[in-house]
């Protein structure tokens, strides 16, 4: 059985040597290195009420970073998903989400926002099965809408909302 819990700050390292394993079947590992550095530990220190960890057998089997923002009261974020390989496709990342949801509607918050690569079509159909749209961007590839340079220059992405109703988590 597969328990969810909020994020500690203690769960950090945890975290990043999940994504330096789990990400290795499709990067160097230089890459999922690389990879790891976009959750520092201040996701733990700051986010840990709107982040979680989902755990089976005393092992982390996924985890999700997301937060309320500071300056949109009515928005959250959804900043990064991992799920054991050998758990992809059982409906963990789904309850996981389902989860960041209920925080975030439980705040108020009536919309969720994330990104992801353009060249991730798993993500991409993903998000659009949970119900997330896509955003216009001012490019496109293989019709979808991209965010040229959105985290720089030849970083581009694809963002994708989602409206949610504080009503259907109470």
């Amino acid at each position: 059985m597969i328990e969810l819990r909020t994020a500690r700050e203690a769960d950090h390292p945890e975290i990043v040597s999940a994504i330096q394993r789990w990400w290795s079947d499709s990067r160097s590992p230089e890459a999922a290195r690389e990879l790891s550095l976009l959750v520092p530990r201040l996701f733990l220190q700051h986010f840990s009420s709107t982040s979680f960890i989902a755990e089976q057998g005393g092992r982390m089997a996924g985890f999700l970073i997301g937060f309320g923002s500071a300056d949109r009261p009515a928005e959250a974020y959804i900043h990064f998903v991992g799920v054991d390989p050998e758990l992809r496709r059982s409906g963990l990342a789904r309850r996981l989400y389902g989860e960041f949801f209920a925080a975030a509607a439980r705040s108020g918050r009536t919309r969720v926002h994330c990104i992801t690569s353009p060249a991730n079509t798993g993500s991409i159909a993903f998000h659009r099965s949970m119900g997330f749209q896509l955003s216009p961007g001012d490019a496109e590839i293989d019709g979808i809408p991209v965010h040229r340079d959105y985290d720089g220059l030849g970083h581009d992405r694809v963002c994708f909302v989602r409206d949610i109703d504080p009503a259907a988590f109470r």
